[in-house]
């Protein structure tokens, strides 16, 4: 049987040679010893007599079959007479045994051909390195060929070479197989992080395709192992630390060099999961310690953040209602301070701004709508007031007058009134008696110039007229044909000097 490495060699490939050659051949070696002197004539006898018993005798002697005719012999036949002793030899061979030997020794020898094909393209993928066993196995039926070759047995030398060539198609056949085992196991070895194991089966792997597309890429992700191995001893002391946000960093970092790396994709899903997590609890408690101290917009910045960690987070979005409930409740309940401060203080318009506030939040809120329907009547009133007040010349028209004197009476009606409304009242009545007081005015013009006082008379032409005019401002105007018009306003207080008013048109046109 031949070794691993043995290099399968054919069997030596002659044309068959009659068999009486071997024997003569044999004949021959045996002559080439020294000779004695009596061995000459003793083979010259002999010779003699050979001939003698081939063509004398047989002519006396009638033939005996013993053998069946060559014609009728099978080829195993044939190859069992070849394997005779001498004297069988020495009988006369035939040709059409000769051809069959042949024919038989030509199949051989073509099976062996295609052995010596595929062992060539077999050794070319190194293997020895992934089917030893077999190989060594198929190269023993061609071992066990050879010798039957030798010995003449083509038919059973041609049937070891069939199992020789057998096995190693078969070997062949599987090469795409045992390069998917190499890299397979080359792939778990990197996930464990074996790097040594990883290069052998990928070494393997590069002896059957050198050229293999995966092969070049497992071979990279081997080689960053030196790189990818202690940063995920460093995530895992991080995480062990508490360190989540370190840990992610690193498993990151990791998952960058080899994206393929399902450890690392796994450990870093994990990590980040529990960061997220550890995150979200952070947010929630902001959100709430924010929320009991009213501080509304960070505690719902914190909510947010929380929400966005964890998409459909039912804790989250229930904290963000939490949020809006407990800030419009506390709107609420500031807006009613502020109306109720402000009607207290008769700041009337405040308070209806802070009750319509409170309205639009809550439509149904009652203290708002109560409060909203006293306090525009207050303010009304209050506006009111403060414009007579503020401009108490608008008195002089007898309208107004009585209109703000009507609104008193009412504001009498209203208890308690406060010290501003009572103040008010005050200031009007008196202002109401100074305007309800009248003063005469003398007004002065040409005789020739018309005379109208806005809101009071149509005077006409005078030279002097004298008027009886509450308090107020008043303007007069003067017409006359021929000249440009004229224009004077005057104010009559309640207890000031009378003014001088002349009304007289002395521009020509």
């Amino acid at each position: 049987m031949s070794s691993h490495n043995e290099q399968l060699k054919p069997a030596a490939f002659d044309v068959a040679a009659p068999l009486s050659s071997e024997t003569d051949a044999d004949t021959t070696a045996g002559t080439q010893t020294d000779r004695p002197s009596w061995m000459i004539p003793a083979l010259l006898g002999l010779g003699i007599l050979a001939v003698l018993v081939v063509f004398w005798l047989p002519g006396k002697v009638g033939p005996v079959d013993t053998e069946p005719p060559a014609a009728a012999q099978t080829p195993e036949q044939t190859a069992t007479g070849a394997r005779k002793t001498s004297k069988n030899q020495a009988e006369e061979a035939s040709p059409w045994s000769d051809a069959q030997l042949a024919k038989m020794r030509k199949e051989a020898q073509d099976v062996l051909a295609e052995i010596l094909e595929v062992q060539e393209l077999l050794e070319g993928t190194g293997v020895e390195l992934w089917a030893a066993e077999a190989f060594t196995q198929a190269k023993s039926f061609a071992t066990e060929g050879d010798k039957l070759y030798r010995e003449r047995m083509f038919t059973e030398a041609t049937s070891s070479y069939q199992q020789a060539l057998a096995g190693m198609n078969a070997i062949l056949e599987s090469e795409p197989d045992a390069l998917e085992q190499q890299l397979a196991q080359a792939r778990e070895f990197i996930e464990q992080g074996e790097r040594e194991l990883a290069d052998s089966a990928l070494a393997v792997a590069a002896a059957i395709e050198p050229d293999n597309e995966e092969l070049r890429t497992l071979t990279a992700r081997s080689k960053t192992l030196e790189q990818l191995l202690p940063l995920l001893e460093q995530a895992r002391l991080a995480e062990k630390n508490g360190d989540l946000p370190t840990a992610e960093t690193l498993l990151k970092e990791a998952a960058t060099l080899d994206p393929q790396h399902r450890g690392t994709r796994a450990e870093l899903a994990r990590v980040s999961t529990a960061h997220t997590v550890m995150r979200f609890n952070d947010a929630m408690s902001e959100g709430y310690f924010a929320l009991d101290e009213g501080r509304f917009d960070a505690a719902r910045g914190a909510f947010n953040r929380a929400a966005g960690l964890t998409p459909g987070s039912g804790e989250a979005a229930s904290a963000l209602l939490e949020v809006e409930a407990a800030k419009t409740a506390y709107r609420l309940a500031r807006l009613q301070t502020q109306g109720q401060s402000a009607e207290d203080k008769e700041q009337w318009q405040e308070a209806v701004d802070a009750y319509e506030q409170a309205i639009k939040i809550d439509s149904n809120i009652q203290y708002a709508q109560e409060g909203l329907q006293r306090s525009r009547i207050r303010a009304k009133l209050d506006r009111q007031f403060s414009s007579a007040i503020d401009a108490p010349e608008r008195l002089a028209d007898k309208a107004v007058a009585e209109a703000t004197a009507m609104l008193l009476r009412q504001a009498a009606t209203i208890s308690p009134r406060g010290s501003v409304l009572s103040g008010q009242m005050q200031r009007l009545q008196v202002l109401l008696e100074q305007a309800n007081t009248p003063r005469s005015l003398t007004l002065r013009s040409d005789g020739e110039t018309d005379v109208i006082v806005y809101k009071v008379a149509r005077l006409g032409q005078f030279q002097q007229h004298d008027l009886t005019l509450r308090p107020g401002k008043y303007t007069a105007v003067g017409t006359r044909n021929g000249y440009r018009d004229v224009r004077v306003s005057f104010t009559l207080t309640h207890n000031g000097t009378l003014p001088s008013v002349t009304i007289s048109c002395t521009e020509k046109i």
